[in-house]
């Protein structure tokens, strides 16, 4: 049996998305279902949820959920506005993002997420798109290796990590998590209490091989075109790269445009903002921590779409 996956901030998320029951959403990373069925709940028959994951067991998983209303799409989210085009709907009442990896992609080693496992290592959200990790780090120079674990893992030891995988596959190629955690391990000497030092690398390589930050920049913007004026934009970050992409996103978007320094350009030629900032960022509470560990970095931020000026 699949392990359950438990949403981060899920009763939060849905809440702030403020359900009209005859509106029309989207969660554009469906996972396991945990926030799509809590939006199915509060619609009313003449509701629709348009949902989609690019991991081809989530849809699987999906297609137990018999909804007239759902309707499940294996794509990117970055694909939000295409999907959205294709099925004739112009604009939505509220979008929902949890970015980043779901439990059930964690805790099956078959795909090479965790070192908790000794597995073949993929790390792909979609297996059958793109390189592996294993095919990655056989090819990818020292540099290129360093950059990604250095910029994506904010890991301190990356230049050292890198000139090891180097070395190491020149002996033996590393297709598997365990050798990959172990090589770190022997690396790095000093790490952070209580986390494994190869956690940073880990995650930094997953998030470069499926373009984690690159597909999360270009949802955003088709977030906010896809949304109907009062329309709520609900996202969940995980990373601290992650969050300030959003957070800088919804600032900008509730800024508007900014006349340049210096240049007397008068407010009325400068386009208004799009969003309206909704509150601040909120984290788990306390006893969602206690009953699920992996919310402590969880972010929610949210926005609402504003009227366009005539």
């Amino acid at each position: 049996m699949e392990p359950a996956h438990v949403p981060v901030l899920a009763q939060e998320a849905v809440a702030a998305l403020a359900i009209q029951p005859d509106g029309v959403y989207v969660d554009a990373t469906f996972g396991r279902g945990g926030h799509s069925r809590l939006i199915l709940a509060r619609l009313g028959t003449g509701g629709r949820l348009i949902a989609l994951d690019r991991d081809p067991d989530a849809i699987r998983a999906g297609a137990d959920m018999q909804d007239k209303r759902l309707t499940l799409v294996q794509r990117t989210f970055s694909s939000l506005g295409t999907v959205l085009a294709e099925m004739g709907v112009p604009q939505v009442n509220g979008i929902l993002l949890d970015i980043g990896v779901s439990s059930p992609q964690l805790d099956d080693a078959t795909r090479g997420f965790s070192f908790r496992f000794d597995a073949p290592l993929d790390m792909r959200m979609d297996p059958g798109s793109g390189l592996s990790a294993a095919d990655w780090l056989a090819t990818a120079a020292e540099g290129e290796i360093c950059e990604v674990i250095r910029n994506y893992g904010e890991e301190r030891f990356a230049k050292s990590i890198a000139r090891a995988i180097v070395a190491a596959r020149q002996i033996e190629a590393i297709r598997t998590t365990g050798q990959l955690a172990r090589l770190i391990a022997a690396t790095v000497k000093r790490h952070e209490p209580g986390q494994h030092p190869a956690t940073r690398s880990f995650q930094a390589i997953r998030i470069y091989l499926n373009r984690e930050l690159e597909e999360l920049s270009a949802v955003l913007p088709q977030c906010v075109e896809a949304l109907l004026p009062a329309g709520r934009l609900a996202v969940i970050s995980f990373h601290s790269l992650e969050d300030r992409i959003v957070k800088r996103f919804m600032r900008d978007e509730a800024l508007g445009e900014q006349a340049p320094r210096r240049l007397p350009i008068p407010a009325a030629m400068l386009k208004p903002g799009r969003l309206k900032l909704l509150g601040r960022a909120q984290h788990a509470s306390d006893a969602e921590l206690a009953a699920n560990p992996r919310a402590r970095s969880a972010v929610l931020r949210v926005a609402e779409r504003v009227s366009e000026t005539t």
